[in-house]
């Protein structure tokens, strides 16, 4: 699991859908070549290159037209999921309609959205649109048996986003649903479970396109609604009347359900100021022009355009270390030597020039019940969203029970020091700081030294047993302190871990 998490941390969640895509094209070529799949493999070639080509290009066209920042990466995204779901062209008129699935793809990224804020996965919406116009329909060709190992694949990209709730419901009530309908109708229910498993979209929908963030409710609770409801609607016996579901009607559907449920925001905000608060984090300060709703401890997804983007892309997941009551919003982003193509041009961003944001998402917050007691623990970066919640707090007046531990391996590396002093002082949250570096900690020195263990625990918190625990930091470290608090009694439900977006 270990070389499974390291080698998905190197990878942005959009990179590594875009690799995933390309290995499926790659494999379906070999076996067409071979004969185990049908098609022409030249035709499959091309097809896929003329999907790219008219993605490209259309997406040059409204990003002018808009004057919007082009995603290229989403585009290709966007032109492989087709070629993997359209048949390859055998004529002008299947070529008729691989065009308009790929025009209207990118145009309904700049067209059908409120808000700057996507409603529909476009390529569900697209290939829904050429159905009910007559020009063509998805064959979903992807879901054949020799594809279904490589499309297994797929659950890399549910473990990168953590996205396990979503898609296992959506598995669920697929399954329950197909069985209730063949037992209604007489039918064969393992034969019908043998066609959904291996000749259908199940996998490819369920991987690719329902974990697809921007049409993704933004808490694991609506997640799993979400997942269930399309999952209902993807069994292919469902229908009202004479209208039956696509897998792309339902997903479209459940579009529409995800958008009624989260934040419609999306801003346009220039740098107004980047600070270094330690040796290796730097905070910038942007100016969203406009006030937005966000709980403390979400986070956004970032875009920003740059020249040379690198395997990583030009897209990240960054908390919110601000609080909804501040004006101004504050990234606070850690740099390492060998940085991205990304954070190399956020270093040298100057000044009023624009981060696009979006998709505020998590539900790693602050609980209802004000009286419960808290322990955060922080690791690093992963101390962002507690500076958003304690500044909230701080800011409201809002007294909680919270001891917060702060990990770093030395002094040089604590951030946001004097937001805890001052909560402290006025709200009495008691933070304790430790550096696990040992060979690096002066005698001046006041703090703990150490990795934070259930004995250091143990002492400061004596009532730990009553407490709800937040876990923020890199995921290794967050899977460490689990297991810390798990051997000393502490239940899964009062651990909560954050899905740390720098990592996406």
């Amino acid at each position: 699991m270990k070389i499974i998490d390291d080698f998905l941390d190197k990878l942005t969640m959009y990179r590594l859908v875009l690799y995933y895509l390309i290995l499926l094209l790659v494999v379906a070529f070999i076996f067409s070549v071979l004969k185990i799949l049908s098609f022409n493999p030249l035709l499959l070639l091309f097809s896929t290159l003329f999907l790219v080509a008219v993605s490209w290009i259309t997406n040059k066209v409204f990003a002018y037209t808009f004057n919007a920042p082009a995603n290229v990466e989403s585009v290709y995204i966007s032109a492989l999921i087709l070629a993997l779901i359209l048949t390859p062209a055998r004529s002008l008129q299947d070529g008729i309609f691989l065009f308009w699935a790929a025009v209207l793809t990118i145009a309904s990224k700049y067209i059908l959205a409120i808000g700057k804020k996507h409603i529909f996965n476009p390529v569900a919406i697209a290939v829904a649109l050429t159905a009910f116009a007559g020009v063509g329909s998805a064959s979903w060709w992807v879901g054949t048996l020799p594809m279904l190992p490589f499309e297994l694949l797929g659950l890399l990209i549910v473990r990168k986003l953590r996205r396990y709730d979503l898609v296992f419901y959506f598995f669920l009530a697929s399954f329950v649903s197909m069985f209730l309908f063949t037992i209604l109708k007489g039918g064969d229910v393992l034969t019908t479970l043998r066609e959904v498993v291996v000749a259908s979209s199940l996998f490819f929908l369920a991987f690719v396109m329902l974990t697809e963030p921007l049409t993704t409710p933004p808490t694991k609770k609506l997640q799993g609604i979400y997942g269930a409801f399309v999952g209902v609607l993807f069994a292919p016996q469902f229908h009202i009347g004479t209208f039956y579901t696509t897998p792309e009607i339902a997903l479209v559907i459940g579009n529409v359900f995800s958008y009624l449920v989260s934040p419609k925001t999306k801003i346009i905000a220039p740098l107004l100021e980047r600070k270094q608060i330690s040796s290796d984090i730097v905070d910038f300060l942007f100016a969203p022009g406009k006030k937005f709703a966000f709980a403390p401890g979400q986070y956004m997804e970032w875009t920003l355009q740059h020249s040379k983007t690198d395997s990583r892309g030009n897209r990240r997941y960054f908390t919110i270390a601000s609080s909804p009551t501040e004006d101004k919003v504050l990234l606070g982003i850690r740099f390492y030597p060998k940085g991205s193509s990304f954070k190399k041009a956020l270093l040298t961003l100057k000044p009023k020039s624009n981060i696009v944001g979006g998709q505020i998402s998590g539900d790693f917050t602050l609980p209802k019940n004000k009286n419960q007691k808290l322990v955060f623990i922080a690791g690093g970066i992963g101390i962002t969203p507690f500076r958003s919640m304690i500044r909230y707090l701080i800011d409201t007046k809002e007294k909680r029970p919270i001891v917060m531990f702060y990990a770093n391996k030395r002094a040089d590396e604590i951030a946001y020091a004097d937001i805890f002093d001052k909560a402290q002082k006025e709200l009495a949250i008691k933070t304790v700081y430790t550096l696990t570096e040992k060979s690096e900690v002066s005698s001046s020195w006041q703090g703990k030294v150490g990795r934070i263990d259930a004995a250091m625990i143990r002492q400061v918190v004596p009532d730990f047993s009553e407490r709800v625990f937040y876990l923020s930091g890199p995921h290794s470290m967050v899977v460490s302190y689990e297991k810390v608090l798990r051997s000393m009694g502490i239940p899964e439900k009062h651990i909560k871990k954050d899905f740390f977006p720098g990592l996406a």
